[in-house]
């Protein structure tokens, strides 16, 4: 092979000596393992505040409606008094930047379609924080701040939102204060977008955004009913997240979709991959929390705004709550045979809330330290072979290390071993392509480590 790796399962050579070794490695790797958070990203977590979280449902739930349909022009209530606070709260952490982290608001007239009458502004309220060493690559996580009440078209009832979906705005909002007056290499996203309940307006206005741009959003998390581990009949969970991550990729053509079939990777599309990063570096001591990944892209009968980037071709999830409670989401607000209904505040657990927080921001954070996920992973079909081969296209990160190649037994849901391969983009591996899957990720200096990128037939 030409500038190629043989793998042996410990770090390589990368002379063209070593590339053209014949040399068959006696074992398959190491025993993959979750990465640990560092000592600046436990501090970061230590920074997140329950009563600052607290704060922002509460004072979301203040405005009365935030139904996308209701008065943007109030100064006390409404949708347009929610999106001014926003914007003005997300200043004000943007003013610790040092001029790194920009607020705008994303606004578009939104014709009339399902669930929009008339004409209508939908704004999203977004905070860009730009990274240090590789600003291209962008991170985006969200909550929607439009709320609604059991008639999707009644725009003047009141709609407190508190865990439907406060909850995933205060995650956006508190993760934008606190990574504010850090430095990540890579950019980072915080928004608070409109229109969900009404059809997934803003978000997927905001990745089309990002798709005429050419932005190269690597990730995409919103958070949506993440208030409450408590469902209706009492089951309490207080310690896990559901985390929803489609398979065979929404944006896929059907003939990449049958590529993909065809050698089985209906479990390994990017966001599933995601996930899986999610899994290995969120759910640790440090977040005291457990992500339980479900393979779906989103609940029976429901959609949430990862949707609107999946359409865009972007690798995206939903966290959301263990147990929904649909005695108080999207109900009237109403005192009946002694119980109280709604989405209020005192439904919420914020200890809770704040653990998907920071479930959040070790994935957020994780992801913008470490180098991206590599492109252009391919594995070689054009020879009737036991070993494997694998090529990808090498990062530009300024502290690259190098690569490991992941696999699994194809009935795993997981990677279970890793062969660091070293700083190449060209690998052999003495084990059949057609017994396991393999992934590759990349690794940088400081041992920061990228989503697994799957490979496609050469």
């Amino acid at each position: 092979m030409s500038a190629a790796a043989v793998a042996t399962g410990v770090a390589l050579e990368t002379s063209p000596a070593a590339a053209q070794d014949t040399h068959r490695p006696s074992g398959p790797g190491r025993p993959a393992t979750k990465q640990q958070p560092d000592a600046e990203l436990r501090a970061l977590l230590r920074d997140i505040d329950r009563r600052r979280i607290e704060a922002t449902v509460r004072k979301l739930v203040s405005f009365g409606t935030r139904h996308t349909l209701s008065t943007q022009d109030d100064p006390a209530r409404g949708i347009g008094a929610a999106r001014d606070w926003i914007f003005a709260e997300m200043k004000r952490y943007a003013a610790a930047s040092g001029g790194r982290m920009t607020v705008e608001l994303q606004s578009y007239i939104q014709q009339p379609a399902s669930r929009i009458p008339t004409p209508t502004r939908i704004t999203n309220v977004v905070a860009t924080l730009r990274g240090s060493t590789s600003p291209d690559r962008v991170y985006v996580v969200s909550g929607h701040y439009d709320s609604r009440v059991t008639d999707v078209m009644n725009a003047t009832a009141d709609s407190p939102g508190a865990n439907d979906d406060a909850s995933g705005v205060a995650v956006a909002m508190e993760l934008a204060r606190v990574m504010a007056f850090r430095r990540p290499a890579a950019t980072i996203v915080f928004a608070a977008v409109a229109g969900e309940e009404q059809g997934l307006y803003g978000a997927r206005h905001m990745a089309a955004q990002y798709k005429a741009a050419t932005a190269d959003v690597q990730a995409m998390f919103t958070n949506d009913i993440v208030g409450s581990s408590t469902a209706d009949d009492g089951t309490r969970d207080p310690r896990t997240v559901r985390l929803f991550a489609e398979g065979v990729p929404t944006a896929e053509t059907p003939a990449e979709a049958n590529v993909r079939r065809s050698v089985g990777g209906e479990n390994d599309s990017p966001a599933r991959q995601l996930a899986r990063f999610a899994q290995s570096v969120a759910d640790n001591d440090a977040t005291g929390m457990n992500i339980r990944i479900i393979y779906r892209r989103d609940r029976y009968l429901r959609g949430g705004d990862h949707i609107g980037f999946l359409e865009q071709g972007y690798p995206a999830a939903r966290f959301t709550e263990p147990n929904e409670n649909f005695d108080h989401q999207h109900q009237d607000v109403r005192v009946e045979d002694g119980k109280q209904y709604g989405d209020l505040p005192e439904f919420c657990d914020f200890a809770y809330i704040t653990r998907v927080a920071s479930v959040n921001a070790a994935t957020l954070w994780s992801l913008a330290q470490a180098p991206g996920t590599p492109k252009g992973a391919q594995i070689r079909t054009d020879q009737l072979t036991n070993d494997t081969d694998l090529v990808w296209t090498r990062g530009s990160e300024p502290d690259l290390a190098g690569y490991e190649v992941m696999w699994r037994e194809t009935t795993s849901p997981d990677w279970t071993h890793v062969i660091p391969v070293g700083d190449v983009t060209e690998v052999r591996i003495d084990l059949s392509k057609d017994n396991v899957f393999f992934g590759v990720r990349a690794v940088d200096r400081e041992g920061h480590r990228s989503p697994v990128a799957f490979p496609v037939p050469d």
